[in-house]
């Protein structure tokens, strides 16, 4: 029988563990051809996320965890539990319950029609705010644009991927990551669902506008150079009408002997274009300092505990290549 990794990253939900152990449970026990393994990494929870799953694990022997030796952020933890995964096809699933875990048989009839990518994409998204709705499709169709690999809409991290997938993912070691992008990047065969999202069972979300923006710079610097090539086509467009400017500044002076303008207009021109320095600086900025990151070459996250065992070796180069040994 072949086995299916559900895998959940976790921080700060423990009031919603056991709402969504009972309708994972519920799903996978109406799937009796495949064995499921219960992957949770609890990516430096604060509360009592990680004694609860633990108290979980006393009572389901199909629950596993990995706990990471600090907050990380939820890209960290999805690459931790791919690499300790022991599935076939391993299943990401928000702790939230804002991603119906009752998709899960679908998600698996049609791995086994031979898709290695089966993503949810959302119809509707409940208990969203407008603005946070408008600027996400604002933001897609922008990222679309400027890159060159399809970056699907309306899609988060909920999905089934093949093990030939995990193992594309656990290749890319980035530090900074952009998952869903990498979704797309590595390709494969993938087929699209769709579904109506539900707002979070409990708790509050971690996601404010700021941790937003960051994802969506991450986006914008993984996958396109292209505010790079867009901030030296403005430099350009602006050193130009710069140079007929002042030739036209210069001709009108000496052959009508006009005055030249004076402090008001010499300030404007010196602010915008220092604002426009200002902001080629920072795209620049930008991937000077995903360089910066990349280089130093540090193990992506350091896990205190696996299983009710303290690790002896935390660096995750040795827990992939571990991984490798037992497929």
């Amino acid at each position: 029988m072949k086995t299916v990794t559900i895998l959940v990253p976790a921080y700060n939900e423990e009031e919603v563990l056991y709402q969504l152990y009972d309708r994972l449970t519920s799903v996978i026990e109406g799937v009796t051809s495949y064995h499921f393994e219960l992957l949770f990494v609890n990516d430096g929870s604060r509360d009592n996320t990680l004694s609860n799953i633990k108290s979980m694990r006393l009572k389901d022997s199909r629950i596993s965890y990995v706990d990471l030796s600090r907050n990380f952020g939820k890209e960290i933890a999805m690459i931790a539990g791919l690499d300790y995964a022991k599935g076939d096809a391993v299943v990401i699933i928000d702790a939230d319950l804002q991603d119906p875990p009752e998709l899960i048989p679908e998600m698996i009839n049609y791995w086994e029609q031979g898709f290695d990518d089966v993503y949810a994409k959302r119809k509707s998204r409940s208990g969203e705010t407008w603005l946070k709705k408008w600027t996400s499709s604002v933001y897609y169709k922008v990222l679309q644009k400027i890159t060159r690999i399809p970056i699907q809409e309306n899609t988060g991290d909920f999905r089934l991927l093949d093990r030939r997938c995990v193992e594309a993912l656990k290749q890319l070691r980035e530090a900074q990551r952009y998952t869903k992008g990498m979704f797309s990047w590595i390709g494969y065969n993938k087929k699209e669902i769709l579904f109506d999202r539900d707002p979070r069972a409990a708790g509050e979300t971690k996601w404010n506008y700021m941790k937003l923006t960051d994802l969506a710079i991450e986006g914008i610097t993984s996958f396109t150079t292209a505010p790079l090539r867009l901030s030296a086509m403005i430099g350009c467009g602006i050193s130009f009408f710069a140079f007929i400017y002042m030739v036209w500044i210069i001709a009108k002076t000496l052959l009508f002997g006009e005055p030249v303008a004076g402090y008001p207009s010499l300030m404007t021109i010196i602010l915008f274009l220092g604002g426009i320095q200002l902001i080629s600086l920072g795209i620049i900025g930008e991937y000077l300092g995903r360089i910066f990151n990349e280089t130093k070459k540090r193990p992506l996250y350091f896990v205190d505990e696996y299983n009710n065992e303290k690790a002896r070796n935390n660096h995750n180069e040795s827990v992939e290549l571990k991984s490798y040994v037992k497929h």
